[in-house]
């Protein structure tokens, strides 16, 4: 591949290729069956084959369409295991590579935005991509100064292409819709394309990393790459080692999930309150494990932070309705918690609903802030994920009526994702402790006693 494929026909046609081909391989099924193979291994295959054409398609436009892959990839955990198995292997691939540029497309960019004498910045330059993302891919090299540095070149054409894929996928966002039960994947993409100028912006996520880099700088559980230069289209940051956490979920140490669960926990609940600024691509690609500091006790893994091109901005950090509601839900008081949420949006006016049904709803969902120590797994996410898909059950029906405001549309989207990478690791993560320590309102607020009178007893 020469280039990035960003004429709009081009990608069109692979994107609508998609579905047309979903259907063409239940057709071949179908005559297999007729053929005298079981139904179970023909459905096997046919999945396989699906995954395959998925990521092909997905990870060789890169653009709008891998971002999706992506962001689908940390929700495989809700697929029932038959299905989750073929589909695994295929969109895990997409957290961490991609068909990469060739090097004298990445040497024009470097050229071009750094200018004619860009070598000289730097005393090594690999041209072979240690990573590829969906708008740019990373090359390691070594700056002038000699620090080791992750060079972030973005795509020609990248924001064309993006804006052509996600407009694309709408389109036929319902064929999608049966990968990831109980998720409406519209939506989903609707919010992708709203952030696509924020996505594109490197001076923009040079802030947000400078930001949690100086917040983060002395932390002993959390590492964030410092900013060496930043001009358009181009983004050097230092180099950071370390597992990849798609490598801890295929085969880390139950130490290594459990540190790695914890930290991302405390990470999604604390930047917000440190920084006023929430990672929101929480897939991942983007988290290192990186072995603990020389002195540092055993088993003092720390969680290494990359990629901040999408972040939500929270000046105040996580909104405090969310902590009050969890914790009233948790309390059982079904009317204050509905009040709340009808004050908030999340019921709108028009609607009547049972306070004591929401709260049926919302308990299962919070499981994991219930008890002092939780282990995520698959099966409890298959589990709440099956109960609120299934047309017959009354949280299907009770979710229908819910709603949910703009402002916390991207909140709820890394929530989500957050959970699900928890429960691929299958890690065992004290969260309460984390909402204790971070997310406004979890904790009542305790009455300030009265002063005591001069004088009184």
């Amino acid at each position: 591949m020469s280039d990035l494929p960003r004429k709009a026909v081009t990608r069109t046609a692979k994107l609508a290729a998609l579905p047309l081909g979903f259907a063409g391989r239940a057709t071949w099924g179908l005559g297999k069956r007729i053929g005298g193979r079981s139904a179970e291994l023909v459905a096997r295959e046919v999945q396989q084959r699906t995954a395959d054409q998925l990521f092909k398609t997905l990870g060789e436009l890169k653009g709008g369409a891998m971002k999706l892959g992506q962001a689908l990839s940390v929700f495989e955990s809700a697929l029932p295991e038959e299905v989750a198995g073929p589909y695994r292997a295929a969109l895990t691939k997409l957290q961490e590579a991609a068909p990469p540029l060739p090097a004298h497309t990445v040497h024009g960019v470097l050229a071009e935005r750094i200018g004619e004498d860009w070598r000289e910045y730097f005393l090594e330059f690999e041209d072979k991509p240690s990573a590829a993302a969906s708008i740019g891919q990373v090359h390691r090299g070594v700056w002038h100064d000699g620090r080791e540095v992750a060079v972030k070149v973005q795509y020609p054409g990248a924001g064309e292409a993006l804006l052509s894929d996600l407009t694309q996928l709408s389109r036929f966002a319902r064929l999608l819709g049966p990968l990831i039960p109980g998720m409406d994947i519209k939506p989903l993409i609707k919010e992708m394309r709203d952030r696509v100028s924020e996505e594109l912006d490197y001076e923009l996520e040079a802030q947000a990393q400078r930001v949690h880099a100086t917040e983060f700088a002395d932390d002993p559980d959390v590492v964030i790459p410092g900013v060496v230069h930043q001009s358009d289209q181009v983004l050097v940051t230092e180099w950071m080692d370390g597992i990849p956490l798609a490598d801890i979920i295929a085969d880390g140490t139950a130490e290594q999930r459990d540190r790695a669960g914890q930290l991302l926990a405390r990470f999604l609940f604390s930047g917000p309150a440190r920084t006023g600024l929430l990672h929101a691509d929480p897939h991942p690609g983007n988290f290192r494990l990186l072995p603990e500091e020389e002195g540092a006790s055993a088993g003092a893994w720390r969680l290494g932070v990359l990629d901040f091109g999408t972040v939500d901005r929270l000046p105040g950090g996580l909104p405090g309705t969310i902590g009050e509601s969890l914790r009233m839900t948790l309390e059982g008081n079904a009317a204050a918690v509905y009040g709340l949420l009808r004050e908030e949006g999340f019921v709108k006016e028009s609607i009547e609903l049972e306070p004591d049904e929401v709260l049926d709803y919302l308990l299962p969902i919070i499981e994991p802030a219930q008890v002092e120590e939780f282990t995520f797994s698959r099966g409890w996410l298959r589990d709440q994920a099956a109960r609120i898909a299934d047309p017959r059950s009354p949280a299907h029906q009770l979710g229908r009526q819910l709603n949910l405001p703009p402002s916390y549309l991207l909140i709820h989207r890394v929530t989500l994702s957050t959970i699900g990478v928890l429960c691929q690791l299958g890690a065992a993560v004290r969260l309460r402790d984390e909402l204790e320590a971070w997310l406004p309102g979890f904790v009542a607020e305790t009455e300030e006693p009265e002063p005591v009178a001069e004088g009184g007893v």
